[in-house]
Order: C-alpha cells, then sequence, then structure tokens
C-alpha cells in the first residue's frame, strides 16, 4: 500500500423493484474492469449502493477515469462520493474478497493466500489481486477459461500438443497462466497498459513458471506480431476485437483458433458476423449473465 491509504469511489445504481441482483452483478463487473482491489456493497430495495477501492500508486482521477470507461454502457449509475481511506486494516478484507474460485470442470483460480486449499482434481491458477484485469472472478474472463477447457478436452490444438499461444490483452495475465498449466510450449503476453507488466510477471511467478516460457510486452493488440499461432486469446471488449479480427486470420496457422471474449450478449450478433466476414468458423460459444464468448477456427 502506497503512503498508508486507499482511494474509494462509492457509486449507486436503481434498477428498479426487485433487481437487487442485477444491480451487484453491473457494478462487480464495472470494478473488476477498472481495476478494484476490494469492494463493500449495500443491498437497496431497488438496487445497489457499492463503494470501491483502489491501490493509492495512482492518482484518484485515474481510478475515476477508469471507473467511468467500464460504467460507459450503463448510463443509470451515480457517483456518489470519492475520497481517502487512511489506515484501515485492509489484509483481511481483501482475502475474504477473494475466496478460491473453481471455473469450468477442471480449474482453480486463487489468491496466493490460499494456497494449499486447492482441490487435488483441479488445476490451479494463482492470481494476486492488484490494479490489472482478470482476477478471475469476471464473468467474461471465466467464460474466456471455460472455452480454453473445452477446446483442449475435445481434442483441440495440433496432434503435437497446444505449442505457440498469444494472449492480447494479458491484464493480470491469467490466461497465458492458463495456458502454460494446460500445456502449451511458449506464450506472448501483451497489453497495451505498460503498468500491468510487473503484476503479469509476478502472477507468473507465483505460478512457477519459467519467464523465458512467456514473452511479456507491451504492444497495441497484434500490431508487429509475427504467426504462427495455434490458439489466440482476447478477452478485451467488443470495438478492439473487431478491429483485429482481420489480423487473427493472418497470424493464426491454418486450423488453428481463437477465443474471444469481453462481448456482452447484445453485441454477439454483430461479432458473429464479423467471425464469418473474415473467414473464421465457430466453434464454441459460451455465455455467463450478459457476458458471452466464442471459439472461432481459422480454415485449415
Amino acid at each position: 500500500m502506497a503512503g498508508g491509504y486507499w482511494w474509494y469511489i462509492t457509486v449507486l445504481l436503481r434498477s428498479g423493484e426487485g433487481a437487487v441482483e442485477e444491480s451487484e452483478e453491473i457494478l462487480y463487473s464495472a470494478a473488476e474492469i477498472s481495476g478494484s482491489i476490494g469492494t463493500e456493497v449495500q443491498e437497496l430495495p431497488d438496487g445497489a449502493r457499492m463503494r470501491i477501492y483502489y491501490r493509492s500508486d495512482e492518482e484518484l482521477s485515474h481510478w475515476r477515469d477508469r471507473l467511468l470507461d467500464a460504467l460507459s454502457t450503463w448510463p443509470d449509475v451515480r457517483v456518489e462520493d470519492l475520497g481517502k481511506i487512511e489506515n484501515q486494516p485492509w489484509s483481511r478484507q481483501c482475502e475474504d474478497a477473494f475466496p478460491p474460485l473453481a471455473v469450468g470442470d477442471g480449474l482453480v483460480v486463487l489468491a496466493p493466500w490460499h494456497r494449499g486449499a486447492e482441490p487435488d482434481s483441479r488445476v490451479p491458477i494463482y492470481i494476486n489481486p492488484g490494479s490489472a484485469f482478470g482476477t478471475g472472478y469476471h464473468e467474461s474472463t471465466q467464460i474466456a477459461l471455460i472455452l480454453l477447457e473445452r477446446y483442449l478436452s475435445a481434442g483441440g490444438g495440433p496432434a503435437q500438443g497446444l505449442g505457440r499461444v498469444a494472449d492480447i490483452g494479458t491484464g493480470s495475465g491469467i490466461l497465458s497462466i492458463a495456458a502454460m498449466k494446460l500445456g502449451a510450449a511458449r506464450v506472448l503476453s501483451r497489453d497495451l497498459d505498460p503498468s500491468v507488466i510487473d503484476e503479469v510477471r509476478g502472477n507468473l511467478e507465483l505460478n512457477d513458471i519459467a519467464s523465458g516460457a512467456v514473452d511479456v510486452e507491451v504492444g497495441n493488440l497484434l500490431s508487429g506480431v509475427s504467426g504462427p499461432f495455434d490458439l489466440i486469446f482476447s478477452n478485451i471488449l467488443l470495438e478492439p476485437l473487431m478491429e483485429m479480427l482481420p489480423d487473427v486470420r493472418e497470424v493464426l496457422r491454418p486450423g488453428g483458433a481463437a477465443i474471444f471474449s469481453g462481448i456482452t450478449g447484445g453485441e454477439r450478433e454483430k461479432f458473429l458476423w464479423a467471425v464469418s466476414e473474415v473467414g473464421m468458423t465457430v466453434m464454441d460459444e459460451a455465455m455467463r449473465e450478459e457476458w458471452w464468448g466464442v471459439l472461432a477456427q481459422n480454415p485449415a
């Protein structure tokens, strides 16, 4: 904790009578997308109020702008107040906010303080909650992990195993780590935000993944990237995914696959049209709450 304090922003969403759960889901999604390190929620008869906490190594205006960007699709959310919390016993609250999370049939995402609590039947992915997107608690991250697991269990990937993988918009590095633990030979872990690089490397170390196996770099989507890749992940937002689609075709090997997430259910048809326009074939889809993702394959 920089400076002995945290920033907080309090937001309110009134979705109507009986819509408490929907309001909470929206606020939790915005909190994680914006880089929150924890939240406190108050249920209301017609919605929810949430206090969202952020690290103090950035100015409060930085977190406010990120939160407002994350809330741009939900104009009914109102910022009530924001400020500084001094010298709170945060560690216990933070631990309680990130319990072990089972994902799919065989994965479990854990904060490092839960090491040792992982079920024997699941592959553990250790993520230190920080400012980067991708703790595993957001539905779009879970969708990408589920689609990866289903792809591999159905015999996806080249006969010799999952070779080279790209994780575009890596955030915390969670998808890169999952790929390595499920058999990838090498991963390119790329993000436009240079501030996430140290977090990715820290999470790789938590998972005992050799630094040389994952190339972590700053870059914009697939600009300047050379293939071929067996698999590409991208858990970002609709517009950058649409922009990147033609380049995905170019850097995927023939028969290779891409997992796209960060798309809402309302955006599904638009993205499916774009996938077909670049000549890729939809192989699988998944949806959790309002979020949707898809696995698409390059022509062989």
